[in-house]
């Protein structure tokens, strides 16, 4: 094979040491370096030293990292390269034929990047994901709230809605103050809830001892904690894409799209969509929202959705679920689409129109336009005339077709 690159390093990396293999006209070398910050600037010294162009190593979860923010300041090209790209060869099972073997791909032009975003992106990236992160906690401490309730014979989450809303939670924080008086507890719904009272004196009769009132006021205080750190995030994040404005707003204009999840979207794909992904095909693919393609001696296989970004994937499928009863073109789509292949694949299958939509909206730099949710009706009564059309002409008949008047 020809080489492509003359001077090329290869990088085996882990927690604590990062085994690198040099491959030059001149030869081979090969150190192994610690990950501490002052022996990384020794290795990029090492590698400047032997006047490298480019340096590759495997996206080794987060490990990769620190390299790279080094090598950023350099003019030395790198590549962070999927694990499933260096496939393991037999008897390769050392850290320096590891790297040896990653340094002789690169110099024959074997390797495929992976896409690594600017400085900026991934400190967008981090925030976001973070914010996600203490939600879901947030989310753990509702549930987690409710199984002491039910620990202490109380049904407070059969009558309200909300569980954390300002009612409930008057009732809760009276609760952790040790009030026991149903009727009293009862006299904190509020508006509608005050409806509901003779149902709150019921629910609210139980058994709580000493113990479950500290672990509730305990879960409320942690509970507004998560509150106030997610209020703090989402002032950053937003102060960060402020001068995406006009994308945010094109993304918050797709149903099941919320200005949240489009910033999500942002950090995730990126600003300049254009150039990082050449269709909206690639972009789906590249979220692991399409089908495998996985065929062998005529026989097609597996064909379940491949691996991509799950933090985006997952979070595009949950915007999917949320407009199954919406009435427009993606509440249709979900609904016909569950109707013959279930509710798991109808989140993929929206889930994946709303990806190609975003492409399209921020490319155009466009609003969305819906299509209606009789859409597919109109799809499925053109097909049924020109069906129809067609039997009638084979039996020889001539047909003209007349729409109908408004009226």
């Amino acid at each position: 094979m020809d080489v492509i690159i003359e001077r090329a390093c290869g990088m085996d990396v882990h927690k604590d040491n990062i085994t690198a293999c040099i491959i030059t006209p001149e030869g081979k070398e090969i150190e192994t370096f610690s990950t501490k910050t002052l022996f990384l600037i020794q290795l990029v010294d090492w590698v400047k030293k032997h006047r490298c162009t480019h340096v590759a190593m495997e996206s080794t979860s987060v490990y990769w990292k620190p390299i790279v923010n080094l090598l950023e300041a350099e003019d030395v090209e790198f590549l962070v390269v999927n694990a499933q790209h260096i496939k393991s060869v037999p008897g390769r099972k050392t850290d320096v034929k590891d790297a040896e073997w990653i340094a002789k791909l690169l110099r024959h032009g074997l390797l495929r990047a992976s896409f690594i975003p600017d400085r900026n992106q991934r400190e967008l990236r981090e925030l976001v994901r973070y914010r996600r992160s203490i939600i879901e906690e947030r989310a753990r401490q509702h549930n987690r709230i409710q199984k002491v309730l039910e620990g202490a014979n109380i049904k407070l989450g059969s009558v309200v809605s909300d569980i954390m809303g300002v009612s409930a939670r008057d009732m809760l924080h009276a609760i952790a103050d040790g009030e026991n008086d149903p009727e009293k507890l009862a006299n904190f719904a509020r508006r509608t809830m005050r409806m509901k009272k003779d149902e709150l004196k019921l629910a609210l009769q139980g058994y709580i001892s000493d113990h479950q009132r500290l672990m509730i006021k305990t879960i409320l205080t942690h509970i507004d904690f998560l509150t106030e750190q997610i209020d703090m995030l989402d002032q950053e994040v937003a102060n960060r894409v402020s001068i995406y404005q006009e994308d945010v707003e094109c993304l918050d204009s797709i149903p099941g799209i919320a200005t949240r999840m489009a910033e999500q979207m942002l950090a995730e794909l990126g600003t300049d969509i254009k150039n990082q992904f050449p269709s909206a095909s690639q972009m789906c693919s590249w979220a692991g929202l399409v089908p495998g393609n996985n065929e062998s001696a005529g026989k097609r296989k597996s064909s379940k959705t491949k691996n991509g970004n799950k933090y985006l994937k997952s979070a595009l499928i949950e915007a999917a679920h949320s407009v199954r009863g919406s009435k427009n073109y993606l509440g249709a789509l979900y609904r016909r689409t569950a109707a013959r292949k279930g509710k798991k694949r109808a989140g993929i299958v929206v889930a994946h129109a709303i990806l190609r939509i975003s492409y399209y909206l921020l490319t155009r730099k466009e609003m969305y336009v819906d299509l209606g949710e009789d859409y597919f009706d109109k799809q499925k009564q053109q097909s049924i005339v020109r069906h129809s059309l067609r039997r009638l002409e084979s039996l020889g008949y001539t047909v003209s077709i007349v729409e109908p008047e408004a009226s």
